[in-house]
């Protein structure tokens, strides 16, 4: 697919589901899935810079993935820390920006301060913006909004008419990127599972049956000639 068919689709969003299906399939411990995930990861970010997409968004870990066994989220954490310190410099090598959204102090030091070091590294680049989610709760992110602007209130720096959508969407973890385009959820699960709830207000939606690491180019460009095709009214007639 030639990029300059994939314009109308700027920013992209992933809800990237199935990898411990796609372990037990075929008999294998869940790590199995998640590793093999990380690789379908590194893959699709190639693929959406050569199709034109400007600014990605990956839904890596979420504060519900918390709740898991804790030998599976130790396992996650060790990969994260793989995927950190060796695939992401392959990305950055494309002239990517990489930045994180996310509760950190949740995650282990080690971890938050190689996501600050990346960021560091990256800000200047002015290729794909590659936003990857971990330890992500839109919930969440939306409450700790709403503390800032209570805080902002109290302070006499703003007053309660002062508040808007503008306002309020520069108090998100997302601030400095536009609202996802489209929004995929891979593994045929056809929910948001508290992904970008307020950014996703005018979103299209896709759901792929393909399990995450099954995922490749094809499934991704159809997906962008699907997104193509539809036309986006944002309410007007």
């Amino acid at each position: 697919m030639d990029s300059e068919q994939t314009n109308k689709l700027r920013h992209l969003a992933i809800i990237m589901d199935g990898n411990r299906r796609w372990a037990r399939r075929r008999g294998l411990p869940a790590v199995a899935g998640h590793r093999q995930g990380a690789k379908t990861l590194e893959q699709v970010c190639r693929d959406a810079k050569d199709l034109g997409i400007r600014y990605l968004t990956l839904y890596a870990f979420s504060t519900e993935n918390w709740q898991r066994d804790a030998e599976e989220v130790a396992a996650l954490m060790d990969i994260l820390r793989e995927y950190l310190k060796n695939d992401l410099q392959e990305i950055q090598k494309n002239n990517a920006r990489i930045v994180f959204i996310g509760e950190r102090g949740m995650l282990d030091k080690d971890i938050v301060e190689s996501m600050r070091r990346i960021e560091e590294k990256t800000a200047a680049n002015d290729g794909l913006t590659l936003c990857l989610a971990i330890s992500y709760g839109s919930r969440q992110e939306i409450l700790n909004a709403v503390r800032k602007t209570a805080v902002l209130v109290r302070a006499g720096d703003i007053r309660p008419e002062d508040i808007d959508e503008r306002l309020f969407s520069g108090l998100l973890y997302t601030k400095d990127m536009p609202d996802p385009d489209l929004i995929v959820r891979t593994s045929g699960e056809q929910r948001l599972s508290n992904y970008l709830l307020w950014q996703a207000a005018y979103s299209e939606l896709y759901f792929s049956d393909a399990l995450w690491p099954d995922f490749n180019r094809a499934e991704l460009e159809k997906i962008v000639a699907n997104f193509n095709l539809r036309e986006r009214r944002y309410g007007k007639s």
